[in-house]
């Protein structure tokens, strides 16, 4: 109950904060051009493959393999395929939803079908609704997880996953009895909840107005609104104002169907994990099959769904983080359409890059990301988040 509570606050303020920054910083981001586009991008790109769990040699290598993913298809100067060995079903670019779907979907369903056991159901979860009391403990906790993952939210690579756990390690420090924590602090759930929320929510600002996804969700968000012709940046504000406050409001009124549909019916949900897994795995099939041809309705993007599933379970078996692959893959044409209209208007010279204040500062941002990554040992193998030693 505390969690839906703190997710229903952390949305309110997250949603606030959206309507009123996003157009501020699409403001700012009429002042760039080319190469401030492409600079940033590559920023976020960096910081994404910087944070991301396990080594950073591996996080580098799935970013490459996207971005030579992204390359696949006509030539935006040349005019002629490029990289499709011939394949005519190629040519215009390996397509987005079924290369998400098969590396986020299917390659989870392989994952847990070989997993043995069933999940433990409590079968008394006491009252849904919070009391007084519950609410007057983790009300801090709610407002420092908003903020915490508003800010979180807005960083590439950062999202609802990095926001969630940094929460909890703050809750757990600054909590009189850190003891408690999992074993049902009522601190431990609202904070990292409202985190988990707010960062959701405030990824929209630079996805609407930068054009960044953060995660690979928004990734795919960013990919549905290309196949309809709408090219998210500074000027959405302008030429679909429909869309961005339709987002902001569909948001809030989703936050609010959060809290009237978990509360009442939590008992309901429970009751899902029950079900084997085995009967599940054939629906979840079926509707990543269903969502992989509703974009073109051809075969072809079936098979794309089964080989990256495939790929996507090799990447799970030897940790290696999907996340910088599939943003670069998205990313990849953005940037390059961003680099050589930069070569364009300065007649080839690379200084261009470097003569412009805000590509400045990214680039040489991404500088200090790669030393601090490269420096101590080429490998780096940190902890996961939330892993305590």
């Amino acid at each position: 109950g505390i969690a839906a509570v703190g997710s229903f606050i952390a949305g309110t303020l997250a949603v606030a904060g959206l309507a009123v920054i996003s157009p501020w910083v699409a403001t700012f981001a009429l002042e760039f051009g080319p190469p401030e586009f492409f600079s940033l991008m590559v920023l976020g790109l960096s910081i994404v493959i910087y944070i991301s769990f396990g080594s950073v040699l591996k996080a580098v290598m799935t970013g490459l393999f996207g971005m030579a993913l992204g390359t696949i298809g006509w030539d935006i100067v040349l005019g002629h395929p490029r990289n499709t060995f011939g394949i005519e079903y190629l040519a215009d670019g390996l397509p987005v939803i079924p290369v998400v779907m098969g590396l986020f979907g299917i390659s989870e369903v392989i994952s847990n079908l070989e997993k043995t056991g069933r999940i433990e159901v409590f079968k008394d979860i006491g009252s849904p609704y919070p009391s007084l009391k519950d609410l007057k403990e983790s009300f801090l906790a709610i407002l420092r997880g908003s903020g915490v993952g508003f800010f979180l939210g807005l960083l590439p690579g950062g999202g609802p996953i990095v926001a969630t756990f940094a929460s909890y390690s703050i809750e757990k420090r600054l909590s009189k009895h850190p003891e408690r924590f999992g074993k049902g602090a009522i601190e431990g759930v609202g904070g990292p909840e409202s985190a988990n929320n707010a960062a959701v929510q405030s990824g929209f600002i630079p996805l609407l107005t930068l054009g960044i996804p953060t995660t690979p969700t928004f990734a795919l968000f960013l990919a549905a609104l290309l196949i309809h012709g709408i090219h998210t940046g500074p000027m959405l504000l302008t030429d679909h104002p429909d869309l961005f406050w339709g987002v902001i409001i569909s948001m809030y009124l989703g936050n609010i169907m959060l809290l009237a549909l978990n509360l009442p019916l939590i008992r309901m949900w429970v009751k899902v994990l029950e079900i084997p897994y085995g009967l599940l795995a054939p629906l979840i099939l079926a509707f990543c099959l269903v969502g992989s041809l509703a974009e073109s309705n051809k075969a072809g993007d079936a098979f794309v769904m089964l080989i990256f599933g495939v790929i996507g379970y090799l990447m799970r078996k030897f940790e290696y983080e999907p996340a910088p692959m599939i943003i670069a893959f998205i990313l990849t044409p953005v940037l390059e359409i961003n680099f050589r209209q930069s070569m364009i208007i300065s007649n080839g010279h690379f200084s261009i890059f470097f003569a412009k204040p805000i590509s400045l500062v990214c680039l040489a941002v991404t500088g200090v990301l790669y030393l601090l990554a490269t420096l101590p040992k080429f490998k780096v193998k940190r902890p996961k988040l939330g892993v305590e030693e």
